[in-house]
């Protein structure tokens, strides 16, 4: 059934507070974790990004829907959103690239949704008591007592100590080559990709520099990297508690022992710091947007930035330090929160590895972090050029 035949639905959070409204999307009952993210446009790619499953995205811009979807902008095959909270929905879309209605997406991919929601009120109260368990229930559904409903969604699992990356990932390895992507010549090297739940953008803009990119599972080895002739590693963005990656941390640590130039963005960064013996923590109500903004200390310059992350990694923001895990030498924060400082990058010293904790690939924007590619592509000539010597 679709939303548009205005059946009354409600929000519950954890803590008790109750939001009502009526049906968008798929009719139903979903649960997950609130979270709320503050880009004005975007909306597309925003619920079809893997980092966001098992979380409820509550849309702080009041209008969505209002320029349709397509099929084009999505950044993996589906919606991966557990639900959806809207003020305003559209009632028809009007834009020249539109194919079709949002709420129609929505209900193909069964997800439930609310609207007419005040997400300003909802915003504020998720920054005082941060995200939490929630649940949306529509239909027969939403007629059960508050009391049942905050019991249902006290009773699912917290997001801290989930691991989900098998979820989101991969099921088989594929090659994005350099000349779909716009790149003409012969690929310049080699990469794999591991897919935590990666955007395809990224692989995209990897690829258009003349990098052949071997997209892998969130369960390849070393053997399975070194099989593909690759000579730089790649970890991408994905959802879940970076606690516990254990395997792929230590995938990372073999990287980093063989030498290989390693990048990683969002939850890539989070392992490459676990990996160096940094802790991580989850945020009060995490940074999600495409308005953040980030200080790069090399340069000074601010850089607008696209995030959508719950954990961060604990690491001294000003100076060097020696890791943890000593062998990988010495290591610094390389960009941080303006908002909160927030640890946003790091970069090692005595080895070929960085990372950043927001999207360069951002598909719908900023682009301001564009370079870090190039910053990657030079690790890896700079990697060769030494190996021939």
């Amino acid at each position: 059934m679709n939303s548009l035949s205005n059946l009354p639905a409600v929000l519950v959070l954890e803590d008790g507070r109750i939001f009502r409204g009526r049906s968008y999307g798929a009719v139903g009952t979903t649960l997950g974790e609130a979270v709320f993210t503050t880009g004005m446009t975007g909306y597309q790619e925003t619920l079809t990004d893997p980092s966001y499953a098992h979380q409820i995205i509550v849309q702080t811009f009041p209008h969505i829907g209002n320029t349709g979807v397509n099929s084009e902008d999505p950044e993996s095959t589906r919606m991966w959103a557990a639900g959806y909270v809207v003020r305003d929905a559209a009632r028809r879309p009007s834009n020249w690239r539109s194919e079709r209605t949002l709420d129609e997406d929505l209900v193909e991919y069964g997800i439930v949704g609310i609207q007419g929601v005040d997400t300003r009120a909802l915003t504020r109260h998720l920054r005082d008591a941060g995200a939490m368990k929630s649940g949306i229930f529509s239909g027969d559904d939403a007629a059960k007592s508050d009391a049942e409903l905050v019991e249902l969604v006290k009773a699912q699992p917290s997001m801290a100590g989930r691991n989900i990356s098998a979820e989101v990932s991969v099921d088989t390895a594929y090659i994005v080559e350099p000349a779909d992507h716009g790149y003409t010549g012969e690929p310049k090297r080699t990469v794999a990709a591991i897919d935590l739940g990666m955007k395809s953008m990224t692989p995209h803009r990897l690829a258009e520099r003349g990098l052949r990119v071997h997209v892998l599972p969130y369960n390849a080895t070393l053997e399975d990297i070194k099989a593909t002739g690759a000579e730089g590693v790649f970890f991408s963005n994905g959802p879940g508690d970076p606690a516990t990656a254990t395997a792929q941390v230590e995938l990372v640590r073999s990287v980093l022992d063989a030498g290989m130039p390693y990048f990683g963005i969002c939850f890539g960064n989070q392992i490459l710091g676990r990996a160096l013996g940094f802790d991580t923590y989850k945020l009060r109500f995490g940074h999600r947007g495409i308005n953040q903004p980030v200080m790069d200390k090399a340069t000074g310059r601010v850089e607008i930035t696209s995030q959508n992350h719950g954990f961060a990694v604990d690491a001294p923001i000003e100076g060097t330090v020696t890791a943890p895990v000593e062998r990988f030498g010495k290591v610094e924060v390389s960009h941080y929160s303006l908002n909160d400082h927030v640890v946003e990058g790091l970069s090692c010293l005595d080895i070929p590895a960085f990372s950043v904790q927001y999207h360069p690939e951002a598909a719908s924007g900023p682009h301001d972090a564009a370079y870090l590619f190039d910053r990657f592509m030079t690790a890896l000539d700079s990697a060769a050029e030494k190996d021939s010597k």
